[in-house]
């Protein structure tokens, strides 16, 4: 019997114990010994905590109802994410900050949005700090059911601290709340924010494509079906369902121009939901390759020549722009402000972004600002729809696909609403 059926018995049987029923003389489960579950292997003859208290799993035999209420309280798993500051490996490319995760095993459960404890790390092993004072902090910000694991377990993204209590040099979430502790909180700003990514088989190439050339030249895979135009599907909609179940803000997803190339929005979302979820969404997304065979890239330009690269449109509104009176004018002012920064925000949209925005492939080239209604070869795009109301978001399409989320909502805030 797997681990599935095992577990379906067990709520059978916790599901008439409640209506008040008796417990046939046939046990709740009995796995034969030629037969074991994943499940049995791993609980027999060691001493696991369910519901706080140690009870030893029985090798053979069968679980009372009184057990299995037990497994049905399991204690919780707390996946804490964080990222590492570093700016990628050979092995996957140009990322963003490389995500990093471990887990910490909670006997009382901490409900979603809880007061999950503190913990630390080896800041040493992941450059975040030198081997005599290694330790570093990892301080919950954010927390959201682990769709992976299923169950009562968690993903905490975490912040990163020094011993003393102040942000870490990579931590660049605490930037972006002393600058959103700046603004007028009557603006409230929203994201959305669409991130592309490039799949890789094992042997690095772009998940797909043949062992040697090239696929047809670019024009059916974007928004494409069918597997000669399709390339990965199932890791992005396994991802898909994962951000959905897990709450996260996703709004979407769509083959890209490139085979192999995928996108998914997160949003509309505020200044720290944004970049917090999208942390965790690329958590998932490296997660879930793993068990798929499949590396993500968010470098820039995965593939030389004539193929489109990879970026991280962002999509940004507020109180102002929304307004039916004055929300083009507000847009306007917002553009002329982000022209006057054009080259502080470049520097920090994403590393190797200089082989992106070249002029083409739907980029305005990195040294130039310019704008305009519908425009993907401009800095700054104003949506057809928002031109004919009168009124709604910009589209600034400079960010690379490893930029930091944080970073952009901090200058995107800094530059229109601060400065």
């Amino acid at each position: 019997m797997n681990t599935i059926a095992f577990q379906a018995n067990v709520i059978a049987a916790h599901a008439s114990v409640l209506k008040g029923g008796k417990c046939s003389a046939t046990p709740v489960s009995r796995v034969a010994a030629n037969q074991k579950s994943s499940f049995i292997q791993k609980v027999s003859g060691t001493r696991a905590f369910f519901a706080g208290e140690k009870v030893t799993a029985r090798r053979r035999g069968a679980f009372t109802s009184r057990e299995a209420l037990k497994i049905l309280n399991l204690a919780q798993k707390a996946e804490y994410i964080w990222y590492d500051g570093s700016e990628g490996s050979e092995a996957k490319g140009l990322l963003f900050n490389e995500m990093r995760s471990k887990t910490k095993v909670i006997p009382d459960s901490v409900p979603v949005g809880g007061d999950f404890p503190d913990w630390s790390f080896d800041g040493s092993s992941t450059g975040q700090a030198e081997g005599n004072d290694s330790d570093c902090i990892l301080r919950p910000v954010f927390s959201c059911p682990d769709p992976i694991r299923g169950e009562n377990h968690v993903l905490v993204l975490c912040e990163v601290l020094n011993p003393d209590g102040t942000p870490h040099a990579s931590n660049t979430r605490a930037p972006l709340k002393a600058v959103v502790d700046k603004m007028d909180p009557s603006e409230k700003p929203l994201f959305g924010f669409e991130q592309e990514y490039t799949m890789l088989g094992k042997d690095g190439k772009v998940y797909g494509w043949p062992e040697s050339g090239y696929p047809a030249p670019q024009g059916p895979f974007y928004c494409g079906v069918g597997m000669e135009s399709v390339y990965g599907r199932p890791l992005a909609e396994a991802h898909l369902d994962c951000c959905i179940r897990a709450g996260l803000t996703i709004s979407g997803i769509n083959a890209e121009v490139m085979p192999g190339q995928w996108e998914y929005q997160i949003g509309p979302a505020a200044e720290f939901e944004m970049p917090d979820h999208v942390m965790v969404s690329r958590w998932m997304l490296h997660r879930l390759g793993e068990d798929m065979g499949i590396s993500v890239t968010f470098e820039p330009k995965p593939v030389k020549g004539d193929w489109n690269g990879t970026g991280a449109h962002t999509n940004y509104s507020t109180a102002s722009t929304r307004s039916p009176n004055g929300g083009m004018e507000a847009i306007e002012g917002m553009i002329e402000k982000l022209g006057k920064r054009h080259a502080v925000h470049i520097a920090e949209y994403g590393t190797g972004n200089e082989e992106r925005l070249t002029g083409k492939h739907e980029t305005c080239d990195m040294n130039t600002f310019r704008y305009g209604v519908a425009d993907r070869g401009s800095s700054i795009r104003i949506p057809r729809p928002v031109a004919i109301a009168g009124y709604g978001y910009l589209e600034d399409r400079r960010p690379a696909a490893n930029v930091d989320p944080y970073v952009v909502a901090r200058l995107l805030i800094e530059t229109t609403l601060v400065l």
